[in-house]
């Protein structure tokens, strides 16, 4: 687990899930569009140097975002998040999986499940995470993939983003 002030990252084994919490210096309004605007999205979600790209992206509950991880030696990772619930400006859930380039699940790679809530505090957006596996086994495997270091290095990009955009 690391923890500070404005970051948390916990996994809980017996819950088969991961806990993500970070506030950002950035008013609601800039954060949830980062997360929910492709076109936003696409410059902070991939850890460098690979960078994402989205194919499609129909933000609405039952909606699908299509994107791959474009690497820096022409790699292409495939995934998709479907969105199961959205409450503008709140929260939104997701199912999330490896697929390939039309979107089919590939059954190879695991799959969860994001619950994301997002919380004006001020002039900072405080933005919870919670990811949950069916299996632990799927858990230890995204963890052996890299999962921590890349989604810090992407929460990195956005915060760099959000400087370079204030509202």
């Amino acid at each position: 687990m690391e923890n500070s002030k404005n970051y948390e990252f916990k996994i809980d084994e017996a819950k088969r899930s991961i806990s993500i919490k970070r506030t950002y210096s950035a008013k609601l309004d800039q954060v949830w569009k980062a997360f929910t605007d492709a076109k936003i999205t696409d410059q902070w979600w991939a850890p460098k140097p690979w960078r994402c790209e989205t194919k499609s992206q129909e933000f609405k509950s039952g909606g699908q975002w299509l994107y791959a991880m474009l690497g820096p030696d022409g790699e292409k990772m495939w995934a998709t998040s479907t969105y199961q619930q959205i409450v503008p400006k709140v929260s939104f859930i997701v199912d999330d999986a490896f697929t390939d380039e039309n979107g089919h699940v590939d059954p190879s790679f695991p799959q969860s499940v994001w619950e994301t809530t997002f919380t004006a505090l001020d002039n900072q957006t405080l933005v919870e995470n919670k990811i949950t596996y069916q299996r632990l086994e799927d858990l230890q495997a995204t963890l052996d993939m890299g999962f921590k270091e890349g989604y810090e290095m992407g929460q990195q990009n956005l915060i760099d983003w959000l400087k370079q955009h204030p509202e």
